[in-house]
């Protein structure tokens, strides 16, 4: 199944998404809802990031491919930051470069959204708190990070979190082919059974240490073929079983 968020006229609702159109549904998918029987056409809606995150984790260093592109060591244990909710857009929203950067990188990633209160949850156990699965971009202003030697400015900015097109519930994230694209030139094409810390240890790993609420989001790292855009790109990354999210980039506000 795959929720969506949407934008109708001037109501915002989710859905769920048919093939060629989208059901409402009475509240999100993250409470009890029925349906409520309207449907509309794919084409008469805008859709939104799937849901609204608490906080984003976002897990770094996570391909080995792309820890040895970074010039660094693969990490014993994951390696997590935060990105705000404010952070977050959805499909056709702008990534917009934050003030003096000069070097704003993509790395696409698969995302798990939670659906439950989850802390402390056994690896084996990992599918009773996660609703399903979307695409990400990690946004990066790579400069800004190599300034500030952590990573709060360079990846928590406004716009540098899109999440998207939908939930898709129905899926086995063990060995997905993910893919990242700029302006139609494929950059990144990997498969998350490369990953060093799969989806469980990453759910059972962050729930240690940090309570995920419904809605929250685990962004479980981008493999290797990281690289700069510029303004007017297109980027686009796609998961096999998801879809595809894609975005354009803007300058900053200040340089438009």
């Amino acid at each position: 199944m795959k929720f969506a968020r949407f934008t109708h006229g001037r109501r915002i609702a989710y859905g769920i998404v048919h093939a060629d159109s989208i059901e409402e549904i009475s509240s999100t998918p993250f409470l009890p809802y029925e349906r409520s029987g309207v449907v509309l056409d794919l084409d008469d809606v805008r859709l939104l990031a799937p849901c609204i995150p608490s906080k984003v984790v976002a897990i770094a260093l996570n391909y080995a491919d792309h820890v040895a592109e970074m010039g660094t060591q693969a990490p014993g244990h994951p390696v997590f930051f935060y990105k705000p909710s404010t952070a977050v857009v959805g499909p056709g929203d702008r990534v917009v470069a934050p003030d003096g950067c000069k070097q704003l990188d993509y790395e696409g990633e698969l995302a798990v959204v939670i659906g439950g209160v989850a802390k402390g949850v056994d690896a084996k156990r990992f599918e009773e708190v996660v609703l399903g699965y979307t695409c990400g971009i990690d946004a990066t202003a790579r400069d800004l990070q190599r300034i500030d030697g952590q990573w709060g400015r360079a990846k928590g900015f406004d716009t540098s979190a899109p999440l998207g097109p939908w939930i898709e519930t129905e899926l086995d994230p063990a060995d997905l082919a993910l893919v990242t694209r700029v302006n139609g030139q494929v950059k990144q094409d990997s498969r998350t059974s490369q990953m060093i810390f799969d989806v469980p240890s990453l759910v059972a790993f962050v729930t240690r240490y940090v309570t995920l609420l419904p809605g929250d989001v685990i962004m479980t790292g981008t493999p290797a073929g990281i690289g700069p855009l510029s303004s007017g790109d297109a980027v686009s990354v796609e998961i096999e079983g998801i879809g595809a999210l894609e975005v354009t980039v803007s300058a900053p506000a200040a340089a438009e």
